[in-house]
């Protein structure tokens, strides 16, 4: 970031609007010369001061500004509107239509009756030029709102790849411990097994006593050995390297927390029954998780539904996201999410369904058989 943009970010927003509403005063009163009349001073107070709201309200200000561009020949007031419109919407058409306007009212001659007088070719000509200097500020705002654009996803991206790298490292250390596990298995405690059966045998054969005490102790060190490397092992299979992963399996006590944590506008209404198998209550976790994931991802600024319900033999939920409100941006991605997830079901005798929405969203379903917990 240079020093005129750094310098430029700590101006406050109301120090900038004050000054429009200054500049655009004053282009009106030099326009305005010893013509003024109560009715245009009113127009020029409507359309300065309302620039104070053009973040707000950027289209109500655009429109309060067309009565002075009709009256006399401004062009900061409508100049401001115009590019506040166009870094605040998305609807190009409406921008097109809000430039044609503005064109249109500023080749306009006052009174009205003037403007179908004299010759029409100059009226052509001054149109063509007002509707440029009208388009150009509504493309330095949509440029402006693409680099928004850019800035965010960047940012997204360059999480999505920190997740990407904690997710590899996470990985490259199961396979070590798993590594590290197999060998104690296969090496370290076959040799003890050997010296626990050694010293059993020795136990039994030998006649003098210190050598059977000793036999003793050395095979019950051997089974206390091989009783903590087994611990050790079961530790080292635990994939990652972090605690909170040898936590026990998430269950639906977990699922109100998993939905405040994820971010994202989400509600949850029905239930499920009290005796499924922890079984089926990982799985409602999972899709609901795996669905919240997708949203984050695929549809940035979405709302989320979660709708639990079951009958006398079947249980199931819906997850419904509402259209994305700003560009999705590619992440990476293994594609293995739903395909994990209808395995899941299918171990359930269950289906599970995923599918665009009419309304621009998406939709993920999960029917399965109740089984006791």
């Amino acid at each position: 970031m240079s020093t005129g943009e750094a310098l430029w970010r700590r101006v406050p927003p109301w120090a900038v609007d004050t000054g429009l509403v200054v500049l655009a005063a004053l282009d009106a009163w030099i326009n305005l010369h010893s013509e003024a009349t109560p009715l245009m001073w009113a127009v020029v107070a409507l359309g300065c001061v309302g620039l104070i709201l053009r973040r707000r309200f950027p289209m109500t200000v655009f429109l309060l500004t067309l009565p002075m561009t009709l009256l006399m020949d401004v062009a900061v007031a409508p100049i401001a509107a115009l590019y506040t419109l166009a870094t605040r919407t998305r609807n190009r058409p409406l921008l097109a239509g809000c430039a044609l306007l503005n064109a249109a009212v500023g080749t306009l001659a006052w009174p009205l009756s003037d403007g179908f007088s004299g010759d029409r070719t100059w009226t052509l000509i001054d149109f063509v030029y007002t509707l440029a200097m009208a388009f150009a500020p509504i493309l330095c705002g949509q440029l402006v709102q693409a680099g928004h654009d850019v800035a965010r996803q960047l940012v997204e991206v360059e999480v999505a790849r920190e997740h990407e790298r904690a997710l590899y490292a996470q990985t490259v250390l199961a396979r070590e411990r798993a590594q590290l596990a197999r060998e104690m298995h296969d090496v370290v405690s076959h040799q003890v097994s050997l010296i626990a059966v050694q010293a059993g045998a020795l136990q039994v054969a030998a006649k003098d006593p210190e050598a059977r005490d000793a036999a003793r102790t050395i095979r019950t060190l051997s089974v206390n050995t091989l009783d903590e490397l087994r611990h050790m092992v079961t530790l080292l299979r635990a994939s990652g390297g972090k605690d909170t992963e040898l936590t026990p399996q998430p269950t639906l006590a977990d699922l109100q927390q998993l939905i405040a944590n994820s971010g994202i506008a989400t509600t949850l209404t029905g239930e499920l029954p009290p005796g499924i198998s922890t079984t089926a209550q990982r799985t409602v976790y999972r899709t609901v998780q795996e669905a919240l994931t997708n949203v984050r991802k695929h549809a940035p600024g979405a709302r989320a539904e979660v709708r639990l319900w079951h009958d006398a033999q079947h249980f199931g939920l819906t997850v419904t996201n509402t259209a994305p409100t700003r560009p999705s941006v590619a992440l990476p991605s293994a594609r293995h999410g739903l395909i994990g997830l209808r395995e899941r079901a299918e171990l359930l005798d269950g289906t599970l369904t995923a599918e665009p929405t009419p309304q621009g969203g998406y939709e993920i379903e999960l029917r399965a058989s109740i089984r006791p917990a």
